[in-house]
């Protein structure tokens, strides 16, 4: 069973097949949201972090690498970030699994306290410290600010801007900016590739000591189930501004990562880009071509999918399907099973082989 997709746009088919897999030829490293979907990943970053483009290839790289996140994604780029990867990793998916105790209906303050505890563990004690100092990692983190009636903490107020936003999505993605504002929190100044995004209104900020754990936070705040958080705004005479998970805007990250050189290597739940949070039932609703022209695909299989308990990728929905011990056993089943896609991609690149297994996307 060959547990890796590889998929590849063909600028990025032209550089594989010339020099394989190389740290310096990698530019942006994209993070998708998806929540517990994560897990299924936990190998093939565990591998890619820890060897590919770990601390111990630092010497290698000559020009920063632009880790960009939302949601889940951005906790995942928090990790690579972070002086041990792995262990960041390890921590990170132990107390997404086992830590993670809630009441039978529990309200978002509930959800809220529970994940952020999870982050904290992720984090660890010195963790954002070496986010922002990292010798070439350059995080940033998408979140959705709440313009409108988004920008509301009551519950049937957000409910009717989740209504109107999911309705206007249907005419086209630019309509999403009627309720929400996608904002980059970023370490990376003006080195940032992506200032030039106009796709959606877009607003840069920086990431800090200050901010970076609420941003986080932020970034995984998915309306109606999480609390949203308040962030101060561009001036400080500004009100604070509601932040939401940054899926609602960048669901997959169907964004264009600038015109570099190099790669965009991209670890994926799937072998397709849905662009935005309210895209998922739209089936015509596509990601666009050209900004995968530089990108690498890694996804898990069909067949590993298939292969995993219940023949699925973990979601949230777990929670109410089955008894926690039940999705405990489970998600580790998955934790344990994604070392495979690591060692695949192991071999692949140990043996040259690489660039046979890549299809072009």
């Amino acid at each position: 069973m060959r547990a890796l997709e590889l998929r590849a746009g063909p600028r990025a088919l032209d550089i594989i097949r010339e020099r394989g897999l190389r740290l310096d030829d990698i530019d942006v490293l994209p993070g998708a949201s998806g929540g517990a979907k994560w897990l299924v990943l936990a190998g093939l970053d565990r591998y890619l972090f820890g060897t590919v483009l770990g601390p111990g290839a630092a010497h290698a790289r000559t020009r920063p690498l632009h880790c960009i996140g939302s949601s889940i994604g951005s906790w995942r780029m928090a990790c690579f970030a972070q002086r041990d990867p792995v262990a960041a990793l390890n921590r990170g998916h132990l107390a997404y699994i086992y830590e993670q105790v809630y009441t039978k209906n529990p309200e978002p303050r509930e959800v809220t306290d529970v994940l952020s505890r999870c982050l904290d563990r992720l984090l660890g004690d010195t963790g954002i410290d070496e986010m922002l100092t990292h010798p070439f990692a350059r995080l940033h983190v998408i979140t959705a600010q709440g313009r409108g009636l988004a920008a509301s903490e009551r519950r049937l107020v957000l409910a009717t801007a989740i209504a109107l936003a999911a309705t206007a999505n249907l005419v086209g993605r630019r309509s999403l900016a009627l309720q929400f504002r996608r904002t980059v929190f970023h370490s990376a100044g003006d080195t940032t590739p992506f200032a030039h995004w106009r796709d959606l209104p877009t607003v840069h900020r920086t990431l800090s000591r200050e901010n970076a754990r609420d941003v986080l936070i932020a970034s995984g705040s998915i309306p109606l189930l999480v609390d949203g958080v308040r962030l101060p705004g561009a001036h400080e005479t500004t009100r604070r501004e509601m932040h939401w998970d940054g899926g609602v805007t960048d669901y997959h990250l169907d964004l264009d990562f600038g015109a570099g050189d190099g790669l965009v290597l991209y670890p994926h739940f799937y072998a397709h880009v849905v662009p935005g949070w309210f895209d998922k039932s739209l089936r015509w609703r596509m990601a666009r071509a050209a900004n995968f022209s530089r990108a690498l695909l890694l996804a898990p299989s069909a067949e590993f999918v298939a292969s995993l308990p219940g023949g699925k990728i973990p979601d949230r929905r777990d929670f109410s399907a089955f008894p926690r011990a039940e999705r405990e056993r489970r998600w580790q089943a998955v934790l344990d099973a994604s070392a495979r896609l690591g060692e695949e991609l192991h071999e692949l690149i140990t043996t040259g082989t690489l660039a046979d297994r890549v299809v072009p996307w």
